[in-house]
């Protein structure tokens, strides 16, 4: 399900914002709200992405101090035609923290 920003803004109970880095150089944005992750949209109903994660992070404060998750999946296993995916995960994600950006990063 997709939750446009417009919405979020209204939204109680957020967990955590995850950025996901789909490719090089480019970024998705999840809200999980009481466990459950919703793809986050812009407020014309298309998926939140951006070309670097400075930019995601200017788009999503906004929001106040709430936890912001960086998330990369590897793509190593398939690569090398190892093991059924449904039992590996290779899944990386690391805590940016829930601290507003400093002021020369905004």
């Amino acid at each position: 399900m997709k939750l446009r920003l417009k919405d979020i803004k209204h939204t109680s109970g957020i967990d955590r914002f995850i950025i996901e880095s789909v490719d090089l150089s480019l970024y998705i944005a999840f809200v999980q709200v009481g466990g459950e992750e919703h793809l986050i949209a812009d407020n014309k109903g298309k998926p939140l992405k951006t070309t670097n994660l400075l930019a995601m992070q200017r788009q999503i404060k906004q929001f106040g101090n709430i936890e912001v998750t960086l998330r990369q999946r590897s793509a190593y296993d398939e690569m090398v035609g190892r093991g059924d995916q449904a039992q590996t995960d290779n899944t990386m994600e690391l805590s940016l923290g829930d601290q507003p950006l400093p002021e020369w990063l905004n």
